[in-house]
């Protein structure tokens, strides 16, 4: 029995942020200067009354209104996501109450940020291959907006909320259908992606919520996502080469093998050197960061939605995606698509 992708589907919520918009709130930054920085036109933005398991719902909700598949055949969700309902009960498990699937079907949160869905689909692909279930809904559901400062143009220019669902299912084959993998961690790039308060070594206090202004004007609170844009910059230069070829070893394959790459949307720069350095030709290099943002978790599969959408995939194509980002954390794989 081999895991392979039956179908990606997303939610994005309505307000869509716009750049004509954040040129208003920043006016030192133009529509064109913004633009140019991050490659952004457009982010979706959760609205108040939304949450993670709203838009998780919505997503895999267009699974079955569009696959055969039934609720009842669904054996497990993994829902990746570093912004659920509560700290707990987990998501997952409110998600598969509110799709009405079975209670025989396992349900877990994981917490990981833009490597997260190629570790959904390492996950997906052991609990298949192993015989523990047959059919997986892996979703994406984030929305960074909610830490987000309006007076941080830093990283409201590059962050949007949305959610994906993934069907994956088991099939009889002898060939991998997803795999190799290549994962990393490193632990010592903590503080230059993070939210300092809120989990439980800096609970939420009084100190929490005061505003401060940092050296390149952004204002900011410690419960408020901070990002060190240098230091990440540095360390997907460093990371994400070395796992393409890694990954091509594994695979025993050549670069020019993969028919598309695509990787985590984080915005424009970062995409272009990557491109850059490992020598991908760019009608192979897939992007969709312009109309959605830097959308964490889901921006992986929402870039597979749309090549799908515009009829890019045909069966049999190695498709090379790469995530990478807070933790720090990354991961990769290849998708043979079926």
């Amino acid at each position: 029995m081999k895991a392979i992708i039956m179908q990606v589907a997303s939610y994005l919520p309505e307000y869509i942020l716009t750049n004509d918009e954040l040129a208003i709130t920043y006016p030192e930054w133009s529509v064109d200067k913004i633009y140019d920085k991050t490659g952004i036109s457009a982010r979706h933005i959760i609205a108040e009354d939304e949450t993670c398991s709203d838009m998780a719902i919505k997503a895999a909700e267009k699974i079955f209104e569009t696959n055969k598949i039934q609720r009842s055949e669904i054996d497990f969700i993994l829902l990746c996501t570093q912004s659920p309902d509560y700290k707990l009960p987990t998501t997952a498990c409110i998600v598969q109450k509110a799709l009405d699937i079975p209670t025989t079907c396992g349900a877990l949160d994981f917490n990981l940020g833009c490597s997260g869905y190629v570790y959904g689909l390492g996950l997906a692909k052991g609990l298949i291959e192993s015989g523990q279930a047959n059919n997986i809904l892996l979703i994406t559901s984030e929305l960074y907006s909610r830490y987000i400062s309006h007076g941080d143009k830093s990283v409201r220019t590059l962050f949007g909320d949305g959610a994906t669902a993934t069907l994956l299912s088991g099939v009889q084959s002898d060939m991998d259908k997803i795999g190799p993998f290549v994962y990393g961690s490193d632990g010592s790039g903590q503080d230059n992606l993070i939210v300092p308060h809120g989990g439980s070594k800096y609970p939420i206090d009084i100190q929490s919520s005061e505003v401060f202004s940092d050296n390149s004007g952004n204002s900011r609170a410690l419960n408020n996502l901070y990002m060190n844009g240098g230091e990440i910059f540095t360390f997907t230069l460093k990371s994400v080469a070395k796992v393409v070829f890694e990954l091509l070893e594994k695979a025993n394959i050549n670069l020019h093998e993969i028919d598309y790459f695509v990787f985590h949307q984080a915005n424009k720069f970062i995409l272009d050197k990557l491109c850059k350095r490992i020598g991908i030709t760019p009608e192979k290099f897939l992007r969709s960061y312009e109309s959605y943002g830097n959308t964490v978790s889901s921006s992986i599969p929402l870039g597979l939605e749309k090549a799908v959408l515009n009829n890019k995939f045909k069966s049999g194509d190695k498709i090379l995606i790469v995530g990478f980002g807070v933790g720090y954390s990354w991961a990769g794989t290849i998708i043979t698509w079926s």
